[in-house]
């Protein structure tokens, strides 16, 4: 022990216990995060992706491309071909993961030739799976996930998908390959979608649902910070429903969607503005603007 106090390897007693002081910080910031088995917190905690923006561009009906903070996209329910699409929609040159909430027509859209094209990664449930790879959709490519499941949905990332349940039907219409007959058959559950995004942000895609109470106990276990809702009513809410749907996720921000594609689908965004809760923000972009978080 030398005169200023103890050394080890050339580092002065003073200088030791500030690594070491250093190294237990560091030792319980990663240390909370993963036994809370948290990627978003541990990806916090490395400083990852922290200044990037995420970009939510509304493509009409229920399609939004998300563009992530760390250059992956992803587009949830691709009828890129619908009535309310800008005119360069269609041409999709990139996909990591595509998200189907259930299967009818003006949701599961062009995913066949989205996913073929750009090799894209499709998640939903095991029965759409099914029919999906039936078209032609890579095996390897699809995962199968069911309600309450959360999987890595990109590899090499920390993007997570939460499976959660939506009150709605889910079919396709399948042509038998022999005897060209058309019939419509039952494809699994509807389904909404918690993301879970490099830089913190968690986005619920609702798809098409209901109101229904468990919408809060949701809000308090998975917390997400944007709300895209229908609000078109007759096949889905309308607009009072879907603001208390905001109000039970306790979203910041909420988006509506699923509206005036068609005139049976009446909710207006006016009418959704005026029923939300004053403390969550309404954003309202056009078909082809992008919203930024």
């Amino acid at each position: 022990m030398g005169r200023n106090g103890c050394t080890h390897g050339g580092v002065s007693r003073r200088d030791f216990l500030h690594l070491t002081c250093g190294c237990a910080l560091a030792v319980a910031t990663f240390g909370e995060a993963f036994a809370n088995s948290d990627p978003i917190r541990v990806t916090q905690a490395m400083g990852g992706s922290m200044g990037a923006k995420v970009r939510a561009t509304f493509l009409g009906h229920s399609i939004f491309r998300i563009d992530t903070p760390g250059g992956k996209t992803i587009y949830i329910d691709p009828w890129v071909g619908n009535p309310k699409a800008p005119a360069n929609a269609k041409q999709v040159d990139k996909a990591d993961l595509i998200l189907v909430t259930h299967g009818h027509a003006d949701h599961l859209g062009e995913t066949v030739e989205i996913a073929k094209k750009t090799n894209a990664r499709v998640l939903t449930m095991p029965e759409l799976s099914t029919y999906l790879g039936n078209q032609g959709v890579p095996a390897a490519n699809l995962i199968r996930m069911n309600l309450g499941g959360t999987a890595t949905a990109i590899p090499g990332t920390p993007i997570r998908v939460t499976m959660v349940r939506a009150d709605h039907s889910s079919t396709v219409f399948y042509t038998d390959p022999q005897t060209k007959v058309v019939s419509m058959t039952t494809v699994g559950g509807a389904v909404g979608y918690i993301l879970h995004l490099e830089n913190g942000l968690r986005i619920y895609h609702a798809g098409d649902t209901a109101l229904y109470g468990d919408m809060e106990l949701f809000g308090k276990r998975y917390k997400p910070d944007v709300a895209m809702l229908p609000i078109g009513d007759h096949f889905t809410m309308g607009p009072e429903d879907a603001a208390e749907a905001a109000r039970m996720w306790g979203v910041k921000t909420a988006i509506p969607m699923h509206y005036a594609t068609f005139p049976v689908l009446t909710g207006t965004v006016e009418a959704f503005k005026q029923a939300l809760s004053p403390q969550i923000t309404l954003k309202a972009p056009a078909p082809g603007d992008t919203v930024e978080f």
